[in-house]
This record gives C-alpha cells, structure tokens and sequence, in this order.
C-alpha cells in the first residue's frame, strides 16, 4: 500500500507517522506524480506545532505534511496536455508531498524536471526556489548595490545569494562559522549573526555601504538594515510581519511563477547555481528529518527519498 506521512494532533514531530492508503487518482485536469524526493521547509514545522499558524496557512486534522516533490508521472487525468506519462517532474504541493504519491492540478505549481537534476535538489526546490527569485525581484539588485542576505547558507537565502552574486552586486551573508567557508566558494562575504551584526558589517565592508537586504532570519536582520541606514522599502522580509517589520516589504513566493521556477531550475542543472542537499532521511525517518530541520544550522536543504 502507498505510504503517507501525516500528522493527527498539533505541538510535535512525534505526532508525524507513516500511514497506508489506497493510490489516489487524479481527476480532470490532474496529474498523478510518483515521488522520489521531498524536501522539508520550515512552514512544515509551524504547521504541526502551531495550531493557529496551521489555521493561517488552511491546515486542518488530519493533514499531510511537506510542501516540495519531484517524481515521474504515474496518471494523468482527462484533458491534461502538458504531460505525460513517465515524464519527470518537480513542484509544489501543499502539505501532502511527503508520500508515495501526490495529485496535482496540470495547471498548478509543477513543471518538467531538467534532465541533468537530481530528484533530490529538483525535490526541495519549490519553495525556497520560487521565494529566492521572488525577493532579489522585489528588490530590483543591480550591480551598485551591496546587499545583505540573512540564513545565507538556507535554503532561500543560498539560492538568493547567488542570484545577487549573478546581478554584479557585492553580497554579505549572515551564517554560523561553519558555513563561512562555504559561503566564501560561492562570491559571499560571510559574518556571524548575533549581537553586534551591523558593525561586523561595517567591518568587511570597509567604506561601502549596504544598500538592500534580504531577511530570511527575523527581528535582528531588520535592526541590523536600520542602523546600516538602509531605506526601508530596500528592505525586504520573509521571516518579519506586522508592526516589527518596521514597513519591511514582504515578498515572498507567491510573486514567483512556474516560468521563474524553471529558469531556476535550469540553471541549478547547469551547474551555474547550488543548492546544496545537507541531508536525507528515508519516508520511515520522517521524525528524524524534521528533527534536523528544528535543529538548525542547516546548509541548503533536508530531503526525503521514498525509495
């Protein structure tokens, strides 16, 4: 029988296990995806321990969990005309990815798998892919800027880091020591996050100044952009909203289309891009895996094979 990672009761990891289920079916206009790959994101964790975030993102009892997937496609439904069978494929569905199987609408957020991607990059690309492109967007990165990225060695923030590196700008990232060196490969002038960020900005950055930052981190990259003297609307935010985010834009994925997925991915499988996998856990280690991603200090992406 398919397997299906779920969750019954909100506040743990341990409320996710691996149940058995008849294969679903797609209906008109669907797609059934056989999946390989499904990587973790951290709105995962908000919605099985935090009931009112849940209720934000639509969530209820039972759910799945996982947003990400890439697999080959098992059926298609009727009317369905830009795939087809066996056809490998990667996208997004919400809370329902991490299984053996996953129906998605033809018209949605899924597109072909270039061939020279693994399952297990093109399967955690969806999210942090689409919100990436969508903030160095938002932003308008051009070559005069210099830029500060939070979580720079996360999945979002890697990927947004490069793309600025890609534009000619300068870039800084926050990320602990043990990402320093990794971030150094990839163009990125890296500092430690913590009490005092602004001035070991100030630090690497000698006279230049910062003129936009991408928060993927929270509160301290927001008061860090202010005493950088930073404007506000050059500030955009994917972990701050409300009042603390001090008129912060808040762009995030949804600003992204398949179009910018695909350009994404393709660059990922020409190698002009990295988004490194930092682990991978079986579907049965499901607890396990989210237990890293809680973790933190993760480098790219957690993901999950069914295979």
């Amino acid at each position: 029988m398919p397997r299906f990672v779920q969750f019954d009761e909100f506040g743990s990891r341990d409320y996710l296990h691996v149940v058995e289920r008849e294969r679903p079916w797609p209906g008109p206009g669907q797609v059934l995806v056989r999946v390989m790959a499904a990587g973790l994101n951290p709105m995962d964790v908000k919605a099985y321990r935090d009931e009112r975030a849940a209720a934000h993102m639509g969530v209820t009892l039972p759910s799945g969990i996982g947003q990400d997937f890439a697999g080959f496609v098992e059926e298609i439904g009727d009317g369905v005309t830009r795939f087809e069978l066996g056809q490998a494929v990667l996208g997004t569905a919400p809370f329902s990815s991490i299984a053996d199987f996953v129906v998605v609408p033809e018209d949605g957020q899924v597109i072909a798998k270039p061939d020279p991607l693994t399952f297990e990059v093109a399967g955690s690309l969806g999210v942090v892919g689409r919100t990436a492109f969508a903030t160095v967007r938002a932003l308008g990165i051009r070559e005069r800027d210099t830029v500060l990225v939070s979580a720079a060695a996360g999945g979002v923030g890697v990927l947004a880091a490069q793309l600025v590196v890609r534009a000619g700008a300068t870039v800084i990232g926050t990320a602990s020591e043990e990402n320093h060196e990794f971030l150094e490969s990839l163009g990125v002038i890296p500092v430690t996050y913590g009490d005092g960020l602004a001035e070991r900005v100030r630090d690497v950055l000698d006279d230049d100044r910062v003129t936009a930052v991408l928060d993927n981190h929270g509160p301290e990259t927001i008061e860090a952009a202010l005493e950088l003297g930073v404007p506000i609307e050059r500030v955009n935010s994917i972990a701050v909203f409300g009042p603390e985010a001090r008129g912060a834009q808040n762009v995030g994925g949804r600003a992204a289309t398949n179009d910018d997925l695909a350009e994404l991915a393709d660059l990922l499988a020409e190698n002009e891009l990295v988004l490194p996998i930092d682990s991978i856990y079986p579907i049965e280690r499901t607890v396990e895996a989210y237990a890293r991603l809680e973790g933190g200090h993760v480098r790219g992406k957690i993901v999950i094979v069914t295979d």
